[in-house]
């Protein structure tokens, strides 16, 4: 543990501990869970951060791993000044966690958002990076009319229609199929979990601007892109796209929509544990 961390609370579960660190003008809490080699899983977009990306599915990985779970700038436990984000403050951001943890180089693992920040990280300190997975990423929102629409739609409801920011980003988050299949009761309590807060819409303005596309040749890390063939949040030819720019990358695709983890869970485990097996 650096001297500039502190430990806020001990065993908040059986084996996790709560720590933060200082970046910058930011105090970065993560929690870290579990023993084993260090996976860390960085979050997409959304003021929830951890707990709402990877709640469900994260004691899959604690039994034989040390998970690690930052909430970077924007989410609800992590304070800073409140300037515009960048992939590159970001990724310093999970550079000093990882530094913080002190397990040696981590297996990384970047969803929505959280897959350019990753990638960035891979780049500017592959020391601290083992293997890197990109789960529904993208490199440049400029390049592409649906993402850079959409995103500015997301900006402009946020604002003016709170409550149908979270009904629109429930409807590209999840295929139809699943929302279907769970029905209207489920469907309407998945609706709150992301409000428009101050925080979510700060990511959303970095989602507008992401451009990491001179960082992907400097990608040593081995490598697994997932795409998601139902994503209409961030469509797959993305991470298809990515995969083309990271050399020696390999790719796998789940049939869901952009939250692969919450409709295809089991898939999605397997295809991680497969390639950042534990032992």
């Amino acid at each position: 543990m650096s001297a500039t961390a502190t430990i806020t609370a001990t065993l908040t579960a059986a084996t996790t501990r709560t720590a933060s660190v200082r970046v910058a003008e930011a105090q970065v809490h993560y929690d870290r869970t579990g023993s084993g080699p260090a996976l860390v899983l960085v979050h997409g977009t959304g003021s929830g951060g951890s707990a709402v990306n990877w709640g469900q599915v994260l004691p899959r990985f604690t039994a034989d791993r040390t998970v690690i779970t930052p909430d970077l700038s924007g989410t609800e436990r992590t304070v800073d000044d409140g300037a515009p984000l960048t992939v590159e403050g970001l990724a310093a951001q999970v550079i000093a966690v990882i530094e913080d943890a002190d397990t040696g180089p981590v297996d990384l693992l970047g969803f929505s958002m959280g897959a350019p920040v990753s990638a960035a990280v891979a780049a500017l300190r592959p020391d601290l990076v083992r293997r890197l997975i990109l789960v529904a990423g993208w490199a440049h929102t400029d390049g592409d009319e649906y993402l850079r629409n959409l995103f500015t739609l997301w900006q402009h409801i946020g604002i003016s229609d709170p409550a149908a920011f979270g009904r629109a980003v429930a409807m590209t988050g999840f295929s139809r199929g699943f929302l279907n299949a769970v029905g209207r009761e489920q469907v309407e309590l998945l609706i709150p979990n992301m409000p428009p807060t101050p925080g979510t819409l700060r990511h959303v303005d970095l989602d507008t601007r992401i451009d990491i596309r001179d960082l992907l040749p400097r990608i040593q890390a081995e490598t697994l892109v997932i795409g998601c063939a139902q994503d209409i949040t961030v469509p797959v030819e993305n991470s298809r796209a990515l995969h083309a720019a990271i050399a020696g990358s390999r790719y796998a695709e789940i049939d869901a929509g952009h939250v692969a983890f919450f409709e295809k869970e089991d898939e999605f485990v397997r295809l991680v544990g497969e390639f950042v097996p534990a032992a």
